[in-house]
């Protein structure tokens, strides 16, 4: 990392888009082919280590809210373990349904054996994305007549 600051991984320069690079793990945290939860300065993601590089994405698949870091890395994506919809790592583009829209991806890089994401002042604003709750989750639960 550089002395200036601390934050920016080393050689790596400002990100792209005024985003700034946040330490979310050390590179031992996220073994080959595994994805984990982390959070980068209040942004939840899911970062993934796939054929020797780093991923990171949001943690929640658009199809109904289920945890990505709970999913598991095939040789298409990241695959949710809910109802088995697959993003490309990339793009976040949906490979396999039932998931219809992208999930957000966010620049990930590797430095000096810590993991670094880019997270922009927007992201931080709304914090990524994340679970949904509808009026009816909120009522209390119904009892047996």
């Amino acid at each position: 990392m550089t002395m200036d600051n601390p934050q920016q991984p080393a050689g790596a320069g400002p990100a792209e888009g005024g985003a700034t690079w946040v330490r979310v793990a050390r590179s031992g945290q996220v073994p080959e082919g595994y994805v984990r939860r982390f959070f980068a300065d209040g942004v939840e993601v899911a970062v993934a280590r796939f054929q020797g590089s780093v991923y990171a994405t949001s943690n929640y698949c658009t199809h109904l809210d289920c945890l990505l870091s709970s999913g598991k890395l095939i040789d298409d994506g990241i695959q949710c373990s809910c109802h088995g919809s697959v993003f490309d790592l990339q793009s976040g583009e949906p490979i396999y349904p039932p998931a219809t829209v992208p999930i957000e991806t966010f620049p990930a890089r590797e430095s000096d054996a810590e993991i670094f994401v880019a997270i922009t002042a927007a992201d931080r604003e709304h914090g990524g994305r994340r679970r949904s709750f509808r009026a009816s989750d909120t009522r209390a639960p119904r009892r047996a007549p």
